[in-house]
């Protein structure tokens, strides 16, 4: 999973940002009491997450396209059988 830290290593990687963006994201980080890399870490980690469980619903939505549903579905009558009383 990836929220286990002792199960993968991590990497650094480099980002640009606009100066003012990088600002309001240490703003933020500081008010979250976290930093930028733990904010974008957790985020990332999120879309990942959200990304898969997509990938699995749609995975079991098209098994179920496949196999089909049962609605008990009857070939309609002929107009003769429909007005027989």
């Amino acid at each position: 999973m990836l929220h286990c830290n002792a199960c993968y290593m991590k990497t650094n990687i480099t980002l640009k940002l606009d100066a003012d963006l990088l600002r309001e994201a240490r703003v933020l980080a500081a008010e979250e009491d976290t930093s930028i890399s733990a904010m974008l870490a957790a985020k990332l980690e999120q879309i990942v997450r959200d990304r898969q469980t997509y990938h699995r619903a749609r995975k079991r939505a098209l098994a179920r396209l496949r196999e089909g549903m049962d609605l008990r579905w009857s070939p309609a009558h002929s107009r003769d059988e429909i007005h027989e009383r």
